[in-house]
């Protein structure tokens, strides 16, 4: 006779054990938005955005659970209703439990977890993760922490680096921005899973030949290039933390495994990336010397 599903108590348990929410920022808004504890739980979705597509696959596939990355209700509030501004959340959360389906959200806490979200980030590149780039003093064993340092299994130039990293990363209309010189020797690489030009000065610091993240502004990029910063890849937000959800799905997978629970796990193939296109500018004439 197989044993009977778990509950959502019990597969949340599991997932706050692999990313504790105290590891969490204090302003952020992880755990569990909605859902019976008492529930079973049969069907696992993972996915980066609780967004309308996504929340639309996971009552497609029956899921019981949908984990998600980004949170859904970050800032707070004071109503669910479907309308007015913010109405779209509203509406995930109505067709959420009309149809079944607990959200979790493991946000900041699965960056700084072990692992987490930069290591999935790291195997995507092909990296070997050697540490954390902003340690967690918490932890005595030294892997918990924000963004990773790594090593490509074989030195590379920047240029036959950036073509591997776009290999690996999924496909978005933005691709990836670069900045160095394509010849650099790359050795050592920093990744930052998500917006990371708050950690230029961590980079710096560990004097990496290269740092991957997302969401680069022009004056931190521009300044820390100025002030001799590593080479810089700046690909989609979303396409840097995609590759956790398979990681945290082959997790989930582990732990079903050892406890008996049959559990289904699946990772969204929705493109929540919000650019939908992209067009080259076109070339400066050079008789003007300068953009007007």
């Amino acid at each position: 006779m197989s044993a009977p599903p778990p509950t959502l108590f019990d597969v949340t348990a599991a997932l706050d054990a692999l990313w504790p929410p105290a590891l969490a920022e204090s302003w952020d808004a992880v755990g569990l938005v909605c859902g019976d504890p008492a529930a079973p739980v049969t069907r696992v979705l993972f996915a980066v955005d609780p967004v309308r597509e996504v929340v639309d696959e996971a009552v497609r596939l029956g899921a019981d659970l949908l984990v998600t990355h980004h949170p859904l209700y970050l800032r707070g509030t004071t109503t669910v209703a479907p309308v007015g501004p913010a109405g779209f959340k509203g509406r995930v959360v109505h067709d959420l439990i009309r149809n079944g389906v607990a959200l979790l959200v493991a946000h900041t806490n699965a960056d700084r977890a072990d692992p987490g979200v930069s290591d999935a980030l790291a195997a995507a590149l092909d990296l070997r993760v050697t540490g954390p780039l902003v340690p967690d003093p918490a932890d005595p064993a030294g892997r918990r922490g924000l963004g990773r340092i790594c090593e490509p299994l074989a030195p590379l130039t920047l240029a036959a680096f950036v073509e591997q990293a776009a290999r690996g990363l999924p496909r978005t209309a933005a691709g990836l921005r670069i900045a160095g010189d394509p010849d650099t020797p790359v050795r050592t690489v920093a990744v930052c899973g998500g917006s990371g030009d708050s950690l230029f000065a961590e980079v710096r610091a560990a004097g990496v030949d290269v740092f991957v993240t997302a969401d680069l502004r022009h004056h931190p990029a521009s300044e820390a290039r100025q002030t001799g910063a590593p080479a810089l890849v700046d690909a989609a937000h979303w396409a840097t933390e995609w590759p956790w959800c398979e990681q945290a799905a082959g997790q989930l997978d582990e732990i079903s495994d050892r406890h008996g629970w049959a559990l289904r796990t699946y990772v969204s193939g929705a493109v929540t990336d919000p650019w939908t296109a992209h067009a080259p500018s076109s070339p400066v004439p050079s008789s003007s010397g300068a953009p007007r």
